[in-house]
């Protein structure tokens, strides 16, 4: 059942086990305040934050934040490099709840053209976490077409002639992970833009106006509650 009572937050049972968030809207958050766009980022950090407790809290196996993607280098420069700062802000947030959530953080994505340092860490916090329960997919320098060339070119190195679905699905950066049983999208846009294209196939959608920073656990709630009153058929009769 959805366990919501009034008053109360939903408890994720084995129908929802997995929710990935476009976290879209900084930008446009910020210029709606009169504010740098680097002040929509920062406060978009804290959004991450709070959601990320909230789903712990009540009960998600797993979850996928699509934090920067491979079409986002194409930004200016300037703002490039402030994301840059705000990443490291981001895995500073994650590193500190890895205890207290149990959380196993995975980074999606080709992690080479990040800086040295912001790569090592990277990996360091891969290690440190690896035993976690919980996964806490983050995508950064994530575009899903390259994932899935990724996860094609590697069954061929392991000497495959003919791939099968399987072969794509263990050779996906997000092999540890479910697909997801709904993908939450912030800011007003309805388009997936290069996220999770194969894990999607059978995933329930969630299209909010709210911008990422204002996206709350009033608001993760109201998603929720929203997927438990649908009817999942995964390409069935209904």
């Amino acid at each position: 059942m959805f366990g919501k009572k009034k008053n109360t937050a939903p408890i994720c049972d084995e129908r929802l086990s997995h929710i990935a968030f476009i976290m879209d809207g900084n930008g446009r958050w910020a210029t709606s305040k009169g504010l740098p766009r680097s002040s929509g980022h920062a406060a978009g950090a804290k959004a991450f934050k709070n959601i990320v407790e909230c789903c712990s809290r009540i009960g998600l196996r797993h979850m996928t934040v699509y934090a920067f993607s491979t079409e986002n280098w194409s930004r200016p420069k300037e703002e490039v490099d402030r994301i840059m700062k705000l990443l490291s802000d981001y895995l500073d947030e994650a590193e500190r709840m890895l205890d207290k959530y149990d959380l196993r953080i995975v980074f999606l994505g080709d992690k080479a053209p990040f800086e040295r340092g912001l790569r090592k860490r990277m990996l360091e916090i891969e290690e440190k976490s690896s035993k976690g329960k919980k996964i806490l997919n983050i995508a950064m320098n994530y575009g899903s077409k390259s994932e899935i060339v990724h996860a094609v070119n590697s069954a061929l190195a392991e000497g495959k002639k003919t791939i099968t679905e399987e072969d794509i699905d263990k050779n996906l950066y997000t092999k540890l992970s479910p697909p997801p049983d709904l993908i939450i999208r912030s800011a007003g846009e309805m388009r997936l833009s290069n996220f999770l294209l194969w894990q999607a196939a059978y995933s329930e959608f969630y299209f909010t106006d709210t911008l990422w920073p204002d996206f709350d656990e009033k608001e993760l709630y109201k998603a929720i509650e929203c997927f438990y009153k649908r009817k999942r058929r995964y390409g069935g009769l209904g």
